[in-house]
């Protein structure tokens, strides 16, 4: 049956949001060339918009995208005149994924450690992993990493063409290979978890199924290497904070704090998962940053469950935690949490510089925090200010709503 353009769209959208990087992954296995196989496969999604409208969805869309991809990965490669491959060689592999495409084999996580070898810029390894596997753009990955669009995209060029002309294998690596790569592994996968808890509501279709994916590929990972403690560490850390969800937005969408939440509306069995990965990576006895971070929202959970007050372990959490990674995210929370036992002013000395760091002006948390502790201290204009920065950087309106709800409760000047 034939489909609207619109109905043809959605549904090439939902394929894409589900099966992008499943069939990135299994086309560059066989082309060697990642950049290749997204221009194949985006080739593959616009033959589908046109294709689907008159002669009705496939019955198994991501085999007919994976057979029109693997076409124009063969147009491509003669078009282009690469020798890189012989022509009956690339024939063979790529013409040899029709005996899968009923079953597509899932290479994701092969392609994901392909994207963490060692020849590859330690700086873009995760964004490299997002692009690749989620089919994020550079806009959106260079957001989580703080760094420019048009830089981020350089850099993934770069990194494309690095493992074509290097010719880095596409498979999970020996065990004793796996460790140095896990690092750009994990903050990849946790990067696109981010992403996606940053639209709560579900309406951005970028990133609506970025958190279940993330926590997805968190699992195959702890599968993996279930003696790996950082692995189990993220994933305690995602469920902790996954669980909590459904009590971040009122009724009517407006934005609760983690403080004010309904508790009651947390999922128990996420919350009981993530405790017992805690408890097994803790007792694999290495620490990291993961299982710190696991830790932290652990221990917000029996703060808010208990009302005992715990903000004393919270700041030594933190203070190991900014000891491994020296990040200026992980310092302004260290902050407030010691606003929590050493007063506003002691919180406003541990704020990280944001002249010494450019990305700082820019990052709305900062300012949101910086003009809670500034209200505390009785710096209302500060405070004020600070807050009108912090709206003016907050994309989400729900959160905007709630800055504005603070700068309005300050007291005149």
């Amino acid at each position: 049956m034939a489909l609207s353009e619109n109905d043809a769209l959605s549904t090439a959208e939902a394929v894409a949001r589900r099966s992008y990087g499943k069939l990135v992954a299994f086309l560059a296995s066989r082309t060697h060339d990642v950049a290749a196989a997204e221009d194949a496969l985006s080739e593959a999604f616009a033959a589908a918009l046109t294709d689907w409208p008159r002669n009705g969805c496939p019955a198994n869309p991501e085999a007919w995208l994976l057979t029109v991809a693997r076409r124009k990965a063969i147009d491509m490669h003669r078009a282009w005149g690469r020798r890189e491959i012989a022509d009956d060689q690339l024939l063979a592999t790529i013409e040899g994924a029709a005996e899968a495409e009923a079953t597509i084999p899932d290479q994701r996580l092969a392609l994901m450690f392909t994207c963490a070898h060692p020849a590859i810029d330690a700086g873009v390894r995760a964004p490299l992993i997002l692009q690749l596997i989620l089919g994020l753009d550079a806009k959106a990955i260079a957001s989580a990493f703080l760094t420019s669009p048009s830089a981020m995209s350089k850099r993934l060029v770069r990194a494309k063409d690095k493992i074509r002309q290097a010719g880095i294998p596409f498979r999970i690596p020996e065990h004793a290979e796996l460790a140095p790569r896990l690092e750009a592994v994990l903050d990849a996968i946790y990067a696109a978890y981010t992403e996606g808890w940053t639209d709560p509501g579900g309406t951005d279709i970028t990133r609506r199924d970025l958190p279940e994916e993330a926590i997805f590929l968190a699992r195959l990972v702890t599968e993996l290497l279930p003696h790996e403690p950082e692995a189990a560490g993220l994933l305690a850390l995602m469920l902790h904070t996954e669980a909590r969800r459904r009590a971040r937005r009122g009724k009517d969408g407006e934005f609760i704090p983690l403080a004010a939440q309904d508790s009651t509306l947390w999922d128990g069995q996420m919350i009981f998962e993530a405790e017992m990965l805690l408890r097994r990576a803790s007792a694999l006895g290495t620490i990291g940053r993961y299982q710190l971070e696991g830790a932290l929202q652990s221990a917000h959970v029996y703060r808010c469950r208990t009302g005992h007050t715990n903000w004393t372990d919270v700041v030594q959490l933190y203070d190991a935690l900014f000891t491994l990674s020296g990040s200026p995210v992980v310092a302004i929370n260290r902050a407030l949490a010691i606003a929590e036992v050493h007063g506003a002013d002691a919180a406003l000395e541990a704020m990280p510089d944001s002249h010494a760091d450019a990305r700082l002006p820019e990052y709305q948390p900062y300012w949101a925090a910086r003009a809670d502790l500034l209200a505390r201290t009785g710096a209302c204009a500060e405070a004020r200010r600070a807050y009108e920065i912090a709206i003016g950087l907050e994309q989400d309106a729900a959160v905007r709503r709630f800055l504005q709800q603070r700068q309005s409760a300050l007291p005149p000047d």
